[in-house]
């Protein structure tokens, strides 16, 4: 069998980080809702970084999160742009706003000549990641999409294994996973509300997931895809005993599912779910031509999972299978943020790029056209 980096020993022991804090990056988070406390709670632990400005379209929000996070000498906007306007010495934003605020805000900061690290998805559509790439082209700066998983050692292995050859050619992927009942509304309705969220479950935890297998064989370029939607449980009132409100609000998916087919003669079989009378959708699997490997369920994937990876094999007449051991979990969320700040300082490249999840972004954009117009649609991605 192959030497798969990694498969029979790990390095157990860092080092320790080492980091020059005589200038600070200066740092501004665009949206101050929830998933940007978890951009503070890192961006904090870092000697070298100084938040200096939040923005929110909703009044007072970001002064609370400032005070929230004892930011004391942080200024604050009711507007990127006016963000983007008066800090003349910014060096990165986090973009954390909702789905449907994610091209313009970007568009904006790297017009403005700013690093941006933009929480995923993309964007909603094909077209809006489009019209970001090409003001990423045009400014020259990083544009990193936060995709936290591709800091894990444990779904490193995954592309290690591909990459080793121990699979063979693999020709065909299943995605799977997914939640029982997940539909985000703790923090409100702007995931669920078509005007702010656009895209629901198939952006949401299904970018992860798409982002998992995609990544491991080398994001070959998407050709066709057939897709279906649905929101039986976001639409049912009954779904929130608390809030059954929120029922007229959903505008966007809780299912989705969707075939396809990906240059390179690989084919994709795609399932997501915030909600549906199931645990799981199943394992995510790549099989090849020498071996196949299934992946651990996860509702989401957007992080570490807590069960082996396992590879199938026949050698001669005999079938075999043997697990990969699990590596330690590490503190995802922070390498992203730190990986971020070290491409700026250093000249370095986008750790996750828009060149690669463009094609996410196309296949999500697919399934929601080809799920409107009930049948296989050809997936063109025009040049930048």
């Amino acid at each position: 069998m192959a030497n798969i980096a990694g498969l029979d020993a790990y390095q157990t022991n860092q080092e320790t980080e080492v980091i020059d804090a005589s200038k600070k990056v200066k740092i501004a988070i665009i949206g101050t809702g929830w998933i940007a406390e978890a951009h503070i709670d890192s961006y904090l632990k870092m000697e070298d970084v100084e938040i200096v400005a939040l923005a929110d379209l909703v009044p007072g929000k970001a002064a609370k999160f400032a005070e929230k996070f004892k930011l004391k000498n942080c200024r604050i906007y009711e507007s990127d742009e006016e963000l983007l306007k008066n800090e003349k010495e910014l060096d990165g934003v986090s973009i954390c706003t909702y789905n449907c605020q994610h091209a313009p805000c970007a568009i904006h900061a790297l017009k403005a000549g700013v690093n941006v690290m933009l929480e995923k998805p993309f964007t909603v559509t094909l077209d809006e990641a489009i019209e970001v790439m090409k003001a990423e082209k045009e400014s020259g700066k990083i544009l990193t999409i936060g995709f936290q998983p591709r800091m894990s050692e444990n779904m490193k292995m995954i592309k290690k294994i591909v990459e080793s050859g121990e699979l063979g050619k693999v020709y065909y992927m299943q995605a799977g996973g997914g939640r029982r009942r997940g539909i985000p509304t703790p923090f409100g309705t702007t995931f669920i509300e078509k005007e702010t969220g656009g895209v629901g479950a198939v952006g949401d935890i299904g970018s992860y997931s798409l982002d998992m297998l995609l990544g491991a064989v080398g994001y070959p370029k998407p050709l066709t895809v057939s897709g279906y939607t649905s929101a039986f449980f976001g639409t049912d009132p009954a779904y929130y005993p608390s809030h059954p409100e929120y029922a007229e609000k959903f505008g966007v998916d809780d299912f989705a599912a969707a075939f396809i087919r990906l240059e390179g003669d690989i084919i994709l079989d795609f399932r997501i779910s915030w909600a549906m009378n199931m645990d799981t959708c199943g394992d995510a699997l790549i099989l090849g031509t020498k071996g196949g490997l299934r992946i651990p369920s996860t509702d989401c994937w957007n992080g570490e999972f807590d069960k082996p990876l396992t590879i199938y094999k026949t050698i001669g007449d005999t079938t075999i299978q043997y697990e990969v051991p699990l590596q330690p979990a590490g503190t995802l969320f922070y390498k992203k943020l730190r990986s971020f700040i070290d491409a700026i300082k250093n000249g370095g490249k986008a750790t996750v790029p828009s060149s690669e999840i463009v094609y996410n972004q196309a296949i999500i954009d697919g399934i929601v056209r080809s799920a409107k117009q009930g049948k296989e649609i050809v997936i063109e991605i025009p040049q930048i």
